[in-house]
Formats: C-alpha cells, structure tokens, sequence
C-alpha cells in the first residue's frame, strides 16, 4: 500500500545532503513539511534548499538530539516528513522570545486558525497540534500551560529541540530562518486517522522525597529533604555521590503525581556546587518519588501494540526523550528499540523535553499515530 505521509532521511556527511533529502521527499504539494535535523548539519544551506524547492509548504524544524529513521535510532542524519495537501491542512505560528511571550495573542491565533481549517475543510473531522520549543528557554512548562484553555479538546505534542548531549544551543526553523529561544506551534486538520498519545515505562517505589530548597526560575533543587540535593538523592539510592551520572538519572528518575497521573521530573545533571539540575519545572515544596523502569523493549512493544490493535498506522511522527536514548545504551538496548520502532513505522526524533496537551515532560514517548482514511471518507 502506498504511503500517505512522505519521509525521507539522509547522512549529513553525504554529498549535497540537504539537495538529496529534497529529491527523496519527491515533488507531492505538501500542507507542511517538518525538518529533524542533526546539529551537525548544515543549517542554511538546508533551509535555502527546502525554502526555495517547496516555496508553497510552511517548512519548519527542529535540531535533534539523535533521529528516529526507518532503520530506528540513529544519529548525524537529517529527516523530512511531508504532510501532503490532499490529506492535511496545517497553520503555523512561530513565537520568538519565548521567555516573555504575549501568551494571549498566541491563544487568539490558535483560536482563528482552527475555525479557518474548519471552513475550509469541514468534512474533515481529525485534529491535532504540534509544538517545536526550544529546549534550552526552560520556557515549556509556561508555555503549554498557558494555551490550555485555547487547545480545547484538540490533543496537543510536541518536543523541545536539542543539541546532540552539549547542551549549548538548539535551533528552530521558520519560513526559511533558524531562531532561537522560539517556539513554533502547527495545527493540523486531516482527513486521516490519527492518535496522540503518551507513554513511559517506569513504576513509582515508596521511596518519596521533599524539595526544601529550589530555584524555580532556573530548574534548580539545592535541598532535599533539608540535606544537600544531590547527595539525599544519592542516599536514597544507595550510591555515592561521586558516581552520579547521566546514566544514573536516566536509570533512576523522579516523577510527581498530577491529577492522579505520574509525571517524570527528570534531571539534567549536576551543578558544580552539587545542586540537581532539572529538565521540567520544580519547586518547593513538591514530593518527588523515585521511580523503577520496566524493560524498555516489552513496554515499547506492548505501547505500540496499542496504536497497532484495529489498524496499523501508516506513520508514527514520534518525540522521544534524550534520556530514553542514554538509558536504551546503557542497557545494550538500542538494537532491540530500534527494530521495534522501524517495525511500527516510527519518524522522529530525541528532545530534551516532551509536551502533551497542557504538560511538559520528560523520559516520555510522545507522538501522532496517523492511520490511512477509512473506506468511504
């Protein structure tokens, strides 16, 4: 069966990679075009290239911190997913200085481009959202907090870009430029299919802790449990301190409980004076509770059994925490994913952060399942 959604991949070391990317993708009038893209990439000359091959799709994107291709995970590539007109309306708002957006004007936008979709394809009855923010602002959890009201019943994803494991600077594109320190929101009608979704693969334990010291602003935990932040942590897993590591946050996470729901507040790393440094918001006064992953390879193959059960899915357009990644390599796993993730047609990439619907998380798989029309739409 010819597929819907058109995706394509490259090595950014080929010969004119972003030209070849472009010739994969093919020549379909493309709604949107959606760029993942390895920071070692040539960013400009991607953008010059797609900006002047699909001059009528709004092409926007994203650094990575690793890809999800066919082949499952991979890294040093760059990825297109083209959302063709005959199947998908999009509009796209792109939010600069997002540290101090006009959250208000956002949700009016989002407000006149979903009737807009609406009138001009009423027989369409799937939506959905999709947000690009940059994973370094510490900006997310405002940012889709505050559109909640103006998302309605309309589910929302997304993924904050990255900078591979540096940490340093990512990138988002819009109409032909990369910015920073920006957000870009798509909203999507479609005459396919389609299912959000969310999943982690980790169990709360009993073991809980309280932040007594933190600062908000900057994602930081000094205290917990009155004592020095990364050695309470420590203690409570029965580690040194001194042994701390990615590795050892990816394996071992925090989550909180909203509305009944566990969430992971995953942390980043440590500060130099020993303070936790997190990937989400955090404050005082919140009880964290330590968190035990299930294998990640059953999980991920029962979670996409689900979007599979009455139909498979002709993509999944997927956002997968960096630290899944890490803690997938630590445990020799990644060969394994990736097969399950080619085998279920999952296109993506690795954030440092995930939105969904009203909530920034981490350690998650986020995604869009987007199945072909059923007979007769």
């Amino acid at each position: 069966m010819e597929r819907i959604v058109v995706t394509a991949d490259v090595g950014c070391e080929e010969n004119r990679a972003a030209e070849l990317l472009a010739d994969k993708l093919g020549s379909s009038p493309f709604s949107a075009i959606i760029l993942m893209v390895s920071p070692r990439a040539d960013f400009e000359n991607l953008a010059d290239v797609f900006s002047n091959r699909f001059p009528t799709a709004q092409v926007i994107g994203c650094s990575t911190a690793g890809e999800i291709c066919h082949d499952g995970y991979a890294e040093n590539r760059m990825l297109a997913l083209g959302l063709p007109q005959t199947h998908f309306s999009c509009r796209v708002q792109m939010v600069s200085n997002v540290d101090d957006a006009d959250y208000s004007n956002v949700s009016t936008l989002m407000l006149r481009n979903k009737a807009d979709l609406e009138k001009e394809h009423p027989d369409w009855e799937n939506e959905f959202n999709f947000l690009l923010i940059d994973g370094l602002s510490q900006c997310e959890d405002k940012f889709v907090s505050a559109l909640s009201m103006a998302l309605g019943s309309v589910p929302l994803f997304g993924g904050s870009s990255a900078d591979g494991v540096e940490f340093t600077k990512t990138k988002l594109l819009h109409q032909g430029t990369w910015h920073e320190n920006a957000a870009v929101l798509m909203q999507v009608r479609t005459l396919c299919g389609i299912s959000v979704f969310k999943t982690d693969h980790l169990i709360p334990t009993e073991k809980r802790m309280v932040v007594t010291k933190a600062n908000p602003e900057e994602r930081t935990v000094s205290e917990i449990n009155a004592a020095p932040a990364a050695k309470e942590y420590a203690r409570l897993l029965g580690k040194d301190p001194e042994q701390l590591s990615t590795f050892t946050f990816a394996a071992h996470p925090v989550v909180v409980k909203v509305g009944g729901t566990h969430h992971v507040r995953a942390i980043q790393r440590i500060s130099e004076n020993g303070d936790l440094i997190f990937f989400s918001a955090i404050d005082e006064g919140l009880v964290l509770t330590l968190a035990d992953p299930m294998d990640m390879s059953d999980h991920l193959e029962k979670e996409m059994a689900k979007l599979s059960k009455k139909r498979a899915p002709d993509i999944v357009l997927a956002c997968d925490c960096i630290l899944r990644r890490l803690e997938a390599q630590e445990k020799q796993k990644s060969h394994v994913l990736s097969q399950i993730l080619s085998d279920n047609r999952v296109f993506g990439f690795s954030t440092y952060g995930e939105q969904y619907n009203s909530m920034h998380v981490n350690q998650t798989l986020t995604g869009v399942a987007i199945y072909p029309p059923e007979a007769g739409e």
